[in-house]
């Protein structure tokens, strides 16, 4: 059986933080592809046959053991975490931030590695304030957008 009959498109967004639910929403309207809302607790969506929702456990990771479970190559995933992205990538996934920034093979250790660092310096830093990320912006909706339908015709495109 191939790919694309075991496994049809799929988008699973890691839910909880995500500010491009309705973007992805968007997207899977004019594709006709499922989304997969993944939180640790409930949260509204659409009344829409293609959208669900997964309500897992507030334990540690749930919502990231879920997802990594469930992916597959025709599988899209919507996270801004990088270990997620690492285990999705694995699975074969397509994985994209919400700035639309994708997770590749080629990109992924260099981001975790960040992400240790970050850590690091973020522990060592009492009373201190190293920042964060830049507030989301109208751009960064747009090229989430963008990255989405390319990732969704790449898919499509590979049956």
């Amino acid at each position: 059986m191939s790919e694309s009959a075991a496994h049809p498109v799929q988008i699973f967004i890691d839910a909880d933080a995500c500010p491009v639910k309705d973007e992805v929403y968007k997207v899977a309207y004019r594709y006709d592809i499922p989304v997969i809302v993944v939180s640790n607790s409930f949260m509204r969506i659409p009344r829409h046959p293609l959208i669900s929702r997964q309500v897992v456990s507030d334990s540690f990771d749930a919502a990231d053991d879920y997802i990594a479970e469930q992916t597959h190559g025709r599988a899209i995933v919507i996270t801004a975490d990088i270990l997620l992205a690492d285990r999705c990538l694995k699975s074969g996934s397509t994985v994209l931030a919400p700035n639309g920034k994708a997770f590749t093979e080629n990109s992924i250790g260099a981001a975790v590695a960040t992400r240790a660092i970050m850590a690091d310096l973020r522990a060592g830093a009492v009373g201190e304030n190293i920042g964060g990320p830049p507030p989301f912006s109208k751009a960064d909706h747009s090229r989430f957008l963008s990255a989405l339908d390319l990732a969704v015709t790449q898919i499509q495109r590979k049956t």
